[in-house]
């Protein structure tokens, strides 16, 4: 009995995620451009950790289709521009928008 429950219950999960989790948004053509995307931001944002230069904190990642938008604020224009050339360094970044505003 408890195993069919378990059966039951494994078999919903599947079906309530094949339904809603493979739901793309952000305008992207596959479930496998989102996990290349997530992965890529999160290489960004861990380069940015080890960067001394850049403060990770301040500088939010996003990333569609390969394209990463950085935003936020830097202290000067050699923290922006060391952002945006470590993206570059990530592999699978096919651009980069660089919008980091310099705050003084």
């Amino acid at each position: 009995m408890i195993i069919r429950h378990t059966i039951a219950i494994t078999a919903a999960v599947i079906a309530l995620a094949t339904v809603t989790g493979c739901a793309v948004t952000r305008g992207q053509e596959t479930v496998g451009a989102y996990v290349d995307d997530t992965a890529i931001t999160t290489a960004v944002k861990a380069r940015f950790i080890d960067n001394k230069i850049v403060d990770a904190v301040s500088i939010s990642v996003e990333t569609l289709n390969g394209v990463v938008m950085l935003s936020g604020f830097a202290k000067s224009a050699a923290e922006k521009s060391s952002a945006e050339a470590v993206t570059w360094k990530v592999n699978g970044v096919k651009g980069v928008k660089n919008e980091i505003a310099i705050r003084p």
